[in-house]
């Protein structure tokens, strides 16, 4: 389920400047904003919208256009894949023997398949591409034409689309800027530049291609045109809920080194969710893994649990294997890019440390999402901040943790219960503060308190608790009561009823799935739900 947050008055897309300045605008068709369009946004925006709808061919344009041919989906299903892939020859399928895998993936015929499948869907999608500039070509637009192409994500493959390793983040980006527009030699044929490039940065590159001075509020810069902002030295990334699953982690990443937070180190790599486990390389790692053959590469994402932090030196480890955080000799590089990424968190306000039913409560409250921390105390994010990174420690924050319990702020009483449930029946001494957090005002704390009692071996006191989240109003507060039963084991087979219920007449699809899964393996199930 995709945010659908509305935009405050004072924010507009960047699309907006453009058609304010004379651009017509167009998207085919995708529209995966995380907020809800606003009006005026395009000129039109669907399957059939096109530049060359505009009414005066004098009339500049901007336009989208979406494949979605490589979509995971294109790799899992049989029929999109060959569909997409018919435009092929014989000579330009792909031979799996021949392809190298990455080391973190089993080399098994079924592994080759999709990896072959993945080329293939790429040469169908290069056909595609020359559609676009053909279109261009026929009407006599192409050398007045400034091209861009990227992609979203990485590979729809695990450890790639939704991670935020060089798989999952590094993504192409070729710009083709005809000679007429080309300003100060940028975008010459044929060249590489290696500037540190973030997505957040097309939108002011795009506007400042067309002359048209981004708004301060803008996080990017422009790396093309007139009138260049600094470059970047980090580029960042974040990930939060996949899905029916939460997994808050941020990365940092230089021309060198990448650095890796896990903000929740007692998850697994690969939790169980329903889309990327129907693929038939997930498949093929639960099935390797069971049976002990793994490489020693691949083997290190099936582990329960990940460390806190991670450090990658991108030139001599390209796939991110080796994790130098323990690294004496690489201490420096870790603190200097640990320190970016806490001064990110702060900066940039990063709303993905609240709980998701804290967010939607305060949405309502402050009249936008973009407003909760916008409107906060500047020092609130630094407070979160700081006891997040607290709950991801050891024995030795457990005063300060607990301490969070009596704070002001729900988000870090959050944390601390977080926290303490991280460090299980060695915070033993907690259980009088969480037994008092169960009946905290917050959705997300009292569903924090409980998971910490059930680390502590207290299910007659989480469970009361956690059958009636599962019931809330709030639809992301039953989601985290259904994630906690599902770690709990056996001790959440008292609640089998509940999870039942929640297999129908739910606010959203991932509170079922999530329940489902739990179901499956407390009664050695198969039941299968979309």
């Amino acid at each position: 389920m995709r945010c659908n947050a509305e935009l405050p008055d004072f924010i507009e897309p960047f699309s907006s400047y453009l058609r304010q300045a004379g651009y017509y605008c167009t998207n085919n068709s995708k529209e995966d904003y995380q907020f809800k369009t606003p009006k005026g946004a395009w000129d039109e925006s669907s399957r059939h919208a096109h530049w060359k709808n505009r009414k005066d061919d004098s009339q500049p344009f901007f336009a989208v256009f979406n494949f979605v041919g490589c979509h995971e989906s294109g790799i899992a299903n049989e029929e999109k894949f060959n569909e997409v892939t018919k435009v092929l020859s014989k000579q330009q399928r792909q031979d799996p023997a021949k392809l190298t895998l990455p080391p973190y993936y089993p080399d098994t015929p079924v592994v080759r398949e999709d990896w072959k499948r993945n080329y293939e869907l790429i040469t169908a999608m290069d056909y595609w591409v020359a559609d676009r500039i053909q279109e261009l070509k026929d009407r006599g637009v192409y050398d007045d034409t400034i091209i861009m192409f990227w992609s979203d994500h990485g590979v729809g493959l695990p450890r790639a689309k939704r991670w935020l390793y060089e798989s999952g983040t590094r993504i192409p980006l070729v710009i083709r800027i005809p000679e007429s527009l080309r300003i100060d030699n940028q975008g010459i044929s044929a060249t590489v530049d290696d500037q540190l490039i973030s997505s957040l940065d097309f939108a002011p590159t795009v506007l400042n291609l067309a002359n048209i001075e981004p708004p301060e509020y803008f996080q990017g810069r422009a790396f093309l045109g007139r009138n260049l902002t600094e470059p970047r030295d980090y580029v960042f990334a974040a990930r939060d809920r996949m899905d029916e699953r939460y997994d808050i982690i941020r990365a940092v990443r230089d021309k060198q080194f990448r650095y890796i937070r896990n903000y929740e180190p007692f998850k697994p790599y690969y939790q169980y969710m329903n889309t990327p486990e129907k693929g038939a390389t997930m498949k093929e790692l639960r099935r390797v893994f069971a049976e002990g053959n793994l490489s020693e590469a691949a083997a290190l994402f099936m582990a329960d649990h990940k460390p806190a932090e991670e450090l990658y030196d991108l030139e001599s480890d390209p796939h991110e294997i080796n994790n130098l955080a323990a690294d004496e000799s690489y201490q420096e590089t870790l603190e200097r890019m640990r320190d970016v990424h806490l001064d990110w968190v702060v900066q940039t306000r990063d709303i993905g440390l609240i709980p998701e039913s804290e967010i939607q409560r305060r949405e309502k409250a402050d009249g936008a999402r973009y407003n909760i921390l916008l409107n906060a105390d500047p020092q609130l994010i630094e407070r979160i901040r700081n006891v997040a990174s607290l709950a991801i420690g050891g024995t030795e924050n457990l005063a300060q943790l607990v301490a969070a319990l009596d704070d002001e702020e729900s988000v870090v009483r959050y944390w601390g219960a977080i926290g303490i449930g991280n460090l299980s029946e060695v915070a033993s001494s907690a259980k009088p503060k969480l037994i008092s957090a169960i009946q905290d005002e917050a959705t997300c704390v009292r569903i924090a308190a409980a998971r910490a009692l059930l680390k502590l071996q207290s299910p007659e006191l989480a469970l009361p608790l956690l059958k009636q989240e599962l019931a809330s109003e709030h639809e992301w507060g039953r989601l985290r009561a259904a994630i906690v039963l599902g770690e709990a084991g056996e001790l959440a087979r008292p609640l089998i009823p509940e999870m039942k219920a929640c297999l129908k007449d739910q606010p959203n699809k991932y509170i079922t799935r999530v329940a489902n899964r739990t179901l499956n393996v407390l009664l050695g199930t198969a039941n299968v739900v979309n």
